[in-house]
C-alpha cells in the first residue's frame, strides 16, 4: 500500500478541511494510506504581528513552513485556504488541485437582537481581524466600531460573550467546515461586503515533479472553482496586493460566461474603487489581470499603498 502525507496547520479549521479533502482522496484512491502532520507556521505563532508582517511584504506567514516540509519531501501534499496563499509560487511548487469551493460570502454572528447588520445601533462594536472586511464595513456603515479580533473561530464566538462586542464577522466557510454553520446569523451579500480572492476555496500544492502526488491530488479537482479562483487570484496579483489588503474579488460562472468583481477600498473606507468584466470563461486569468489593470487607472495603488502604511 503507498503512503501519502498530507501537511496542514494545527488549528481546528485547517484540520477540518484537511480531514474533509483525506475523506475525498480516499474515496478515489482506497489503496493508498494517507496520514495527517501538521505543521507549525509563523502566523500561528506571532498572531500579534501578522498586521506588521503583512506591512513588510511577508506574505508567506500561513504556509511557508508548510511548503518547506514539501520542498523538503516530508509531507508530500499540502492543504492551504487558498486565500492565505501568496500568489506568487515558490520554484519547484504547483497547486494540484482545487476543490469544490462551498460558500465564498462573509457572515456575521451577532449578540441578542443585533443579527443582522441593518440591526445594529450606532456605534455597535463588531470584531474582524481583516483588513479588507473592517475597510469595507466601515464604507458601508461608517457609524460602527470596527475593532480588532484575532485567535481561532472559537476564541472569536467566544469573544462575544465578554460584552466588549455586539457582533463579529468570519467566514461562512469556516464556519461550515467546522459544523458550526448553525451560528450564522446572517450571510452579507457581495453587494455589500466583497469576499477575499479565493475565500471558502482550498489548495491542494505539491512539488512539481511529484507526478505520483499530483495525480493523487487531481482527482478532487473541480474546474469550475478553478475558473472562478484563477480570475480572483489574477486580480489579486495584478494589483500587487497580498491576502491583508483591503481588496475583494468574486467571479461567478452561467451558461459558460464569467462574471468577475473587483474592489479595493481605503483603509477607513472613505472611498471603494469598484469594477465588473464579463467574457468566456476559458478567458479567466486574461479577464482578472485586465480588470486589475482598468482598477490601477482609476487609482488603486494609492489605496493599497496607504493601507500597507
Amino acid at each position: 500500500m503507498r503512503t501519502v502525507t498530507v501537511g496542514t496547520r494545527g488549528s481546528t479549521l485547517a484540520l477540518a478541511q484537511t480531514r474533509w479533502v483525506i475523506a475525498r482522496l480516499k474515496e478515489e484512491w482506497p489503496e493508498t494510506d494517507f496520514r495527517l502532520q501538521t505543521i507549525s507556521t509563523k502566523g500561528d505563532v506571532n498572531r500579534q504581528s501578522l498586521g506588521s508582517l503583512a506591512q513588510k511584504g511577508d506574505k508567506g506567514f500561513w504556509v511557508k513552513e508548510i511548503e518547506d516540509a514539501l520542498l523538503q519531501k516530508r509531507i508530500d501534499i499540502a492543504v492551504h485556504s487558498l486565500k492565505d496563499l501568496p500568489t506568487e509560487q515558490p520554484e519547484g511548487l504547483e497547486v494540484a488541485s482545487i476543490p469544490k469551493r462551498v460558500d465564498a460570502r462573509d457572515v456575521l454572528v451577532g449578540r441578542e437582537g443585533m443579527k443582522k447588520l441593518t440591526d445594529l445601533p450606532q456605534d455597535a462594536r463588531v470584531g474582524t481581524s481583516s483588513i479588507r472586511r473592517k475597510a469595507f464595513l466601515k464604507a458601508y456603515r461608517p457609524d460602527l466600531q470596527v475593532l480588532d479580533l484575532r485567535g481561532n473561530i472559537d476564541t472569536r464566538l467566544a469573544a462575544l460573550g465578554t460584552g466588549d462586542y455586539d457582533a463579529i464577522i468570519l467566514a461562512a466557510a469556516g464556519l461550515i467546515r467546522t459544523e458550526l454553520r448553525h451560528r450564522i446569523d446572517e450571510f452579507i451579500e457581495p453587494d455589500i461586503m466583497l469576499p477575499a480572492p479565493g475565500q471558502g476555496a482550498l489548495a491542494l500544492e505539491t512539488r512539481a515533479d511529484d507526478d505520483l502526488s499530483i495525480e493523487v491530488a487531481y482527482a478532487i479537482h473541480d474546474h469550475l472553482t478553478d475558473d472562478r479562483i484563477t480570475a480572483e487570484r489574477e486580480f489579486l496579483a495584478g494589483l500587487g496586493a497580498g491576502c491583508m489588503a483591503p481588496v475583494g474579488a468574486h467571479a461567478s460562472v452561467k451558461g459558460g460566461v464569467l462574471t468577475l468583481e473587483g474592489w479595493v477600498a481605503a483603509l477607513d473606507g472613505s472611498k471603494v474603487i469598484r469594477a465588473e468584466t464579463s467574457g468566456d470563461a476559458s478567458e479567466c486569468a486574461d479577464m482578472g489581470a485586465e480588470l486589475a489593470a482598468d482598477m490601477l487607472a482609476q487609482g488603486a495603488k494609492e489605496l493599497i499603498e496607504g493601507a500597507r502604511g
